[in-house]
């Protein structure tokens, strides 16, 4: 990471992965997967419900890759389908219902903030930084998750991608962002996980960005398609307050 002498004036993050850890999810996620599987009927070994839903994620995904905009609701629940077609199941509605809160309520339970997450946005918000997080997850995920975790204090805003009607890598979502904030793009620092929806679709507007490396984990939902350098590589938060330009 380098730096140099030029004052940013805001910085938009990304959440999952970024602000919050993922190491969690995968253990709190799989047990669904296996009441569901308990509920058909099927008798499935453990790495083969991974395996399926692994491949079911990749092929959403995939799927996916080219919608400007989607729900994230919607999302889950095709990789919910694939999931069980993968096991040679059928969801049935009230199943698919389960399903889908269950995932969500986990998904925000298990979402673990980072340790330097809050005194970063404390320093930052300090300095004068405008703060914002930019997020590819819907309203019912979003606004518990910075609420719970007390991060409405040091936020300026927050934009889901339901709230845009845009999903990265797409400009409107950042744009949606960008007139919140009152700031030029020149003048702001995207910081995220994902090389496809963060550095890309950040750097299209002219925004510097920051990659952040979650332990080594890998980003979701990544098709493995073309991107471009950050102008930054981190492996922690309380390295952004180290980048100026």
């Amino acid at each position: 990471m380098t730096a140099s002498n030029v004052i940013t004036k805001g910085v938009f993050f990304d959440l999952g992965g970024t602000l919050f850890s993922y190491r969690n999810v995968a253990r709190e996620t799989i047990p669904i997967l296996l009441k569901a599987i308990e509920h058909l009927g099927l008798r499935t070994e453990f790495a083969e419900v991974k395996r399926a839903h692994n491949q079911a994620m990749f092929e959403t995904t995939i799927a996916y890759a080219d919608k400007s905009y989607y729900l994230h609701l919607d999302f889950f629940r095709d990789v919910f389908f694939r999931f069980v077609e993968n096991v040679g199941g059928r969801a049935d509605k009230a199943l698919r219902a389960w399903y889908l809160e269950t995932h969500r309520t986990t998904m925000i339970d298990c979402l673990e903030l980072k340790k330097d997450c809050v005194k970063t946005l404390m320093n930052l918000k300090t300095q004068g930084v405008y703060l914002s997080i930019v997020s590819n997850i819907d309203e019912d995920m979003l606004n518990p998750l910075v609420q719970s975790a007390g991060l409405d204090a040091y936020l300026d805003d927050w934009t889901s991608s339901e709230a845009a009607r845009s999903c990265k890598p797409h400009r409107r979502i950042f744009e949606v962002a960008l007139k919140l904030s009152g700031l030029n793009a020149e003048s702001v620092l995207f910081v995220g996980d994902s090389p496809e929806h963060d550095v890309l679709g950040a750097e299209s507007l002219g925004m510097k960005t920051a990659l952040i490396i979650d332990n080594g984990m890998e980003p979701p939902l990544q098709t493995g398609r073309d991107t471009i350098a950050p102008d930054y590589i981190i492996h922690s938060l309380n390295e952004v307050r180290q980048i100026t330009w």
